[in-house]
């Protein structure tokens, strides 16, 4: 072979090979929303991103195609004057429709007249209550959920996993940055559930390893301390924290009798008694007289609903799925986890563990449908892959950075504060809540360790519903009115 024909043949494995390599795939659309009474116009980038892996000898080696949807203002002249929020929900293993079509896009699952979630079929409305008059957008789906995917010759399971998830999510929030010239904009995080775990995370790891410093951080129904959830012999925190939502759901579904007192007061007083004599007697173990164990479980059964005799058989440790089957089981009715005034039919109404989720299972039909039609009609995006709303994929999820512990990232979030004192922190808790209940949360920010001047920067906000606080209408609309009092303070 002459040099001349040998040149020709590396020129055309190489063309081959770049034209093998992942390609970036973008729709964009233009619209526009009424809210709180001004037409935004608005620009719609839909598509995947390739997130890179730089590589020593080799330059850069593409690792996954990150599925995203932003929302960008279009009047906007100065970009660095403009908000952006990247928004996640968690799982692990979510998508990130339901915060998209819940509360913060400019698009929403339609209610039914009463404010309610819909039967199907189901339809989208414009969202009046989105937060995009205050904020551009941007909605990411982790590797192996929505259509994001490890790329051909990578393996997925490489980003199931506490530590690379937050990794493979902070370096796709670099990449947008960079593309978009948005690193001058002020910069903002919203996770709901595990999203909370990971926004927590991600602020140490983009502030420590890659000095971007954000302004806000919103944590919707907040986990960052795994210990505070996590039913398990010798940890009693979780039964101190969930009475406060086994007592609210108890009092939504009349089964406490005559109470005396409005829905907050009485709230004030289960806190109350959760962490004092309650806690009291749990740290007392056996050692608990029998006098006193008497007065603690006629205390919890006149909170809980449940029965002295129930309680005395759960050792005073009422564990959160037989409260979801128990509360109701003269009904022969559950409880829901996300929302506990939503009522579940099970098969076995006998048994000790509830079938499904009522209020999961009124939520997914609605936002799977919606997302699937909005994308590929309103958006313009083609894939004929099956969007993961909620991905079985990732699971085992990989916790090996934290064997022989609780997950934790407190500590992160509160290091992340005390060094760039600027970052504020607005905190939506539900009362109806069973995934992630209010008093474990405020117990995590009591607990922070943060120092007495940075304390302001932590806003509490409180609302009549459950983990998505959101698809209950007059919640959402004091939760916007929340975040644009959170904005307008972070950002005056």
């Amino acid at each position: 072979m002459s040099e001349e024909e040998k040149n020709e043949s590396e020129e055309t494995k190489d063309e081959e090979k770049d034209s093998d390599e992942p390609e970036d795939k973008l729709s964009v659309t233009h619209h526009s929303v009424i809210i709180n009474g001004e037409e935004i116009r608005y620009t719609a980038t839909t598509g995947t991103l390739i997130l890179k892996e730089e590589v020593n000898k080799e330059g850069e080696k593409p690792k996954a195609a990150v599925f995203f949807i932003a929302y960008t203002r279009d009047d906007v002249e100065d970009p660095d004057t403009r908000p952006i929020t990247f928004s996640f929900n968690g799982g692990p293993g979510s998508s990130s429709v339901w915060l998209h079509l819940g509360v913060l896009g400019p698009r929403r699952v339609k209610p039914d007249e009463d404010g309610e979630l819909p039967h199907p079929p189901y339809q989208l409305t414009d969202n009046e209550c989105s937060i995009l008059d205050k904020t551009d957008l941007v909605f990411i789906d982790p590797v192996s959920t929505g259509f994001s995917r490890a790329v051909p010759g990578e393996e997925a399971k490489q980003f199931h996993g506490f530590k690379k998830d937050i990794e493979s999510v902070g370096d796709f929030i670099l990449l947008y940055l960079g593309r978009y010239q948005r690193w001058g904009s002020p910069k903002f995080l919203i996770g709901e559930s595990y999203g909370t775990t990971r926004a927590g995370g991600l602020a140490g790891y983009l502030q420590e390893r890659r000095g971007a410093y954000l302004n806000g951080i919103m944590l919707v129904s907040v986990v960052l301390n795994f210990q505070t959830i996590r039913f398990a012999p010798g940890n009693d925190l979780p039964y101190i924290l969930f009475l406060p939502t086994y007592a609210a759901t108890a009092f939504y579904h009349k089964r406490l009798g005559e109470i005396d007192t409005e829905f907050e007061p009485f709230m004030d007083e289960v806190r109350a008694f959760s962490t004092g004599d309650y806690t009291t007697a749990l740290m007392k173990g056996s050692a608990i007289s029998s006098t006193e164990r008497a007065d603690i479980v006629k205390k919890l059964a006149s909170y809980t609903g449940l029965t002295p005799e129930y309680i005395e058989r759960t050792d005073l440790r009422i564990n959160i799925a037989r409260f979801c089957k128990e509360l109701l089981r003269d009904e022969a009715r559950t409880v829901g986890r996300f929302d506990s005034r939503y009522k579940g039919i099970d098969r076995d109404s006998a048994g000790e563990n509830y079938e499904y989720d009522p209020s999961g299972a009124v939520t997914q039909g609605a936002y799977t449908a919606n997302l699937n039609n909005y994308v590929r009609g309103e958006l313009g995006f083609e894939s004929d892959l099956p969007y993961e709303i909620l991905s079985r994929r990732v699971h085992p999820w990989d916790y090996s950075g934290h064997q022989n512990q609780y997950v934790n990232v407190a500590d992160t979030l509160r290091k992340a504060m005390t060094v760039n004192p600027a970052l504020k922190v607005f905190v939506a808790n539900g009362y109806y809540d069973l995934a992630t209940p209010f008093l474990a949360s405020e117990y995590t920010f009591t607990h922070l360790g943060l120092d007495p001047s940075l304390q302001d920067n932590i806003t509490m906000a409180y609302y009549k519903a459950g983990h998505m606080m959101y698809t209950d209408q007059a919640e959402l609309e004091k939760m916007k009115k929340d975040m644009d009092a959170y904005f307008d303070a972070v950002l005056p």
